[in-house]
Formats: C-alpha cells, structure tokens, sequence
C-alpha cells in the first residue's frame, strides 16, 4: 500500500510510529527553579553524537518536561528496563503540573552529581545532562509543529555495576525496553554482533 499521510491511511490506527520502531524510551527527570520536580518517558529520543555526548527529546507540546528543562538548563535521561516498565508507564500519568511522578510511581529520586535535577535511584543507568538547544521545529507548510526538541550535552552517567560484564554494559542483563507503535513495547533479551566492512581495492 502507499497513502500520503496528509490525506489519511484509511486503516485502523497510524502505523507511523510502529515503522519507526524500536526508538530508546528517554525517561527524563528535571527540576524547576521552584524545586518541583517532573518525571516522564518520551519515546522521541536517541543520542545525535557520541563526541561531544549529546541526546535529545522531543515533546509534544510544551510540558512539563520541556518547560522544566528549558528554565533549569538542565535534565536527566534514565534507563528505562524491563524491570522498571511498569513504574515508567505509572509516570507517564497526566498530572497535574508540579505533581512530583516519582512518588507516584513509587520511585527514589537520587540527587545527581553534576546537575541539579534528580535521577531515578532505581534506573539502571542515567545520563546528568546541560541543555544546549531548545529547537521548535515547523512543517512543510511553515507552521510550527508544536513540538520542543530538547538538546543536552552528557556531562555524567551513572551506571549500575550489577548490568557490567566484562567491563563493558550489558544491555541484556539490563533488559533496554524500546517503544514500539500502538501500545507496544520491546525488551533486549538477546544481541548479535557484526563487523563494518573496510574497503578494499581487491
């Protein structure tokens, strides 16, 4: 099948989000001026370079998450793993603004080392980051989607030695839990590895 997704699919729900799939879940935590704090999972979010570190999130609409972020200059990207899915799904919750969703969750926020938002106490690993963008992307017709990409550099992870092995970090001792489309979701129960080919003249 094709369809334009402007003049609609015709099939039961848009399977937009089920091809982009499986995308990393940022379970980001912040802190506003006023010290309330936000926790809420984005299925929007990935890492855009590996020099300097930088991940992004994108919200849809300007909440809490974006707003707290954009005023502190600062977030936390938690691990989401398969032990913790249902806590981050209870924090997806729409509270009201300045409902703290870590007790509501009923998680543990750790004061981090470098930024003054907190991370989950519980999460697997965590990325302290620095805000470096706030981006407001438009659409073909020059509108503004209505959407905050939120950028931060890495400035401290966190990891839990009980995910290590060998050195490095297991991600399926971890259980990494991807969004999927629809109300689906994945968990890293096995990996393969692969060598990038070099090119030869031969």
């Amino acid at each position: 099948m094709f369809y334009e997704p402007a003049k609609g699919h015709g099939l039961p729900h848009d399977p937009f989000k089920a091809i982009v799939a499986p995308r990393p879940i940022g379970w980001i935590s912040t802190r506003n001026a006023a010290g309330e704090l936000n926790l809420s999972p984005y299925s929007f979010f990935n890492a855009i370079s590996s020099n300097p570190h930088l991940v992004w999130f994108s919200s849809e609409g300007a909440k809490d998450s974006a707003t707290f972020a954009r005023e502190s200059g600062e977030f936390v990207a938690n691990l989401v793993s398969r032990d913790l899915v249902e806590q981050m799904n209870a924090s997806s919750v729409d509270a009201p603004r300045g409902t703290s969703e870590f007790g509501y969750a009923g998680l543990t926020p750790e004061p981090s080392r470098l930024v003054a938002a907190p991370r989950v106490k519980e999460a697997h690993a965590a990325l302290e980051c620095r805000v470096t963008d706030v981006l407001e992307p438009q659409g073909l017709d020059g509108n503004s989607a209505g959407v905050f990409v939120v950028i931060g550099e890495v400035v401290g992870v966190h990891i839990d030695e009980a995910v290590m092995t060998d050195g490095l970090f297991d991600i399926v001792k971890a259980g990494n839990v991807a969004r999927l489309g629809y109300m689906d979701y994945s968990a890293v129960t096995e990996t393969f590895a692969m060598r990038r080919p070099r090119w030869t003249k031969d």
